[in-house]
């Protein structure tokens, strides 16, 4: 894991460990407030019900989001960041997996109110939905197997071979756009890591963070990969974003709002 990327683990964890959520209650002579639902069991005023987002994720992404063996839970970076924005910003999160490829969709459709999957901002994505303020920035980065890794540090340097990517990412984009190699696209990058150690591919692109998450944090995968390059992008980084559907200023405010808050603590 990079030395930015721990730092960022760091402060998050440890700047909003104070907040805590305050519910309204009704005087004692007015009713008692159930604290679940704000509903009043005796007479007295109403409370306002907190607001709740949909998040949808594809927990395939360490260390962003990825599925806790263990509990079955989604855990990673996002989750932790968007818990502290949420916080924050006085409203409460759900998280649900959703695969890659129809995490879009489902957006638009509004089966949830916003993506936070370590989603590239880009000039196409912002034609179609809107961003929230950037809260990290990624390159991409190459992974070989560590016996390959002889005289590999760029993509040219594998002329003709192929290169695995989670379809649908900046990372296959960025493959597809170099015609000396050839992409092969998979569901999720865990499928692009197995065909590597397979020998299908003779590489795998992805975010530097996730690419580092693999080859020294993963006890399958230890020892056995390297990441010969963290920087394909050189220096271009891509900021990553959370992403509602275009045009709702209420929920991205909300985030944006949270985020604001949480970027004070790294002060």
């Amino acid at each position: 894991m990079s030395k930015k990327l721990l730092a960022l683990f760091f402060v998050f964890a440890l700047a909003f460990g104070s907040f805590m959520m305050v519910q309204g209650c009704a005087p004692a002579d007015e009713g008692v407030v159930d604290e679940e639902t704000g509903e009043v069991t005796e007479e007295g005023e109403v409370t306002e019900e907190m607001i709740k987002l949909k998040i949808a994720t594809d927990a395939t992404w360490p260390p962003f989001e990825s599925i806790d063996t263990k509990t079955e839970e989604i855990v990673g970076f996002d989750m932790d960041l968007m818990n502290a924005i949420a916080e924050a910003g006085g409203f409460e999160v759900e998280y649900v997996n959703v695969n890659w490829d129809g995490i879009f969709v489902g957006l638009d459709a509004d089966k949830y109110d916003a993506i936070f999957s370590s989603v590239s901002i880009t000039e196409e994505r912002i034609k179609k939905f809107d961003f929230s303020e950037p809260y990290y920035a990624i390159s991409q980065a190459l992974i070989l197997k560590t016996e390959d890794v002889e005289d590999v540090k760029v993509l040219d340097d594998l002329a003709g071979k192929k290169i695995g990517a989670q379809n649908g990412t900046t990372g296959a984009i960025f493959v597809s756009k170099n015609d000396k190699v050839e992409l092969v696209p998979y569901d999720d990058v865990t499928l692009a890591i197995e065909a590597l150690m397979r020998g299908d591919v003779v590489a795998a692109v992805c975010d530097h963070p996730v690419a580092f998450d693999y080859a020294l944090k993963n006890e399958a995968y230890k020892g056995k990969l390297t990441v010969v390059n963290a920087d394909l992008n050189k220096g271009d980084l891509e900021n990553l974003g959370i992403v509602v559907k275009k045009g709702n200023s209420e929920v991205l405010d909300l985030i944006n709002k949270g985020l604001a808050e949480v970027k004070k603590g790294d002060k």
